[in-house]
């Protein structure tokens, strides 16, 4: 018997955010240790375009999550680990949110503009004030939140790895985009 899936638009929201997070969690660790250079500059800017893309789609697949349901959990998965799935998902659609809200706080409080795709009309506009204090918190929040989300990812891919190899239940068809 052949898996629910989910619908296309999820899994093509599903893997492009994937790949987005997965790519702004490496230019942000590779840029955070680079000196002060116009390359820096340049990968901050692509890890802003990138978290706010990411912020943009998360808003969108909630929307879609919300009018569209999930296919079923397979039979027979125990009951804890159904509430540790939708608790998962769950906190990935909060930090897919709040972490380019924290970078986009950090930014503004660190006095430096966020301009998605390098357009000035869609400059964002600075959140807070310049204040050294609140932008270095707001960096340890947004650094704090993103590793977060690397171990939730490490233990969501884990889980599905799990599913399909051990379990052998089909789960990850569910999302599988071929």
């Amino acid at each position: 018997m052949l898996m629910p899936r989910y619908t296309r638009a999820a899994i093509l929201l599903h893997w492009l955010i994937a790949l987005l997070i997965v790519c702004g969690f490496c230019i942000g660790f590779y840029m955070t240790g680079l000196k002060f250079s116009p390359q820096k500059l340049s990968l901050y800017s692509y890890h802003k375009w990138i978290g706010v893309t990411i912020f943009t789609l998360a808003v969108l697949r909630l929307l879609w999550r919300l009018t569209h349901r999930p296919p079923p959990l397979p039979a027979g998965m125990p009951a804890w680990q159904q509430h540790a799935a939708t608790a998962l998902h769950g906190l990935f659609y909060l930090l897919m949110l709040v972490i380019p809200l924290t970078g986009w706080l950090y930014s503004s409080s660190a006095g430096v503009p966020t301009v998605p795709f390098g357009i000035s009309a869609l400059q964002l506009p600075d959140l807070l004030e310049r204040n050294k204090e609140v932008a270095d918190q707001l960096k340890a929040v947004h650094v704090t939140l993103n590793y977060t989300l690397a171990a939730l990812v490490c233990l969501h891919a884990a889980a599905a790895l799990k599913h399909q190899f051990v379990e052998r239940d089909g789960l990850l068809a569910r999302m599988n985009p071929f």
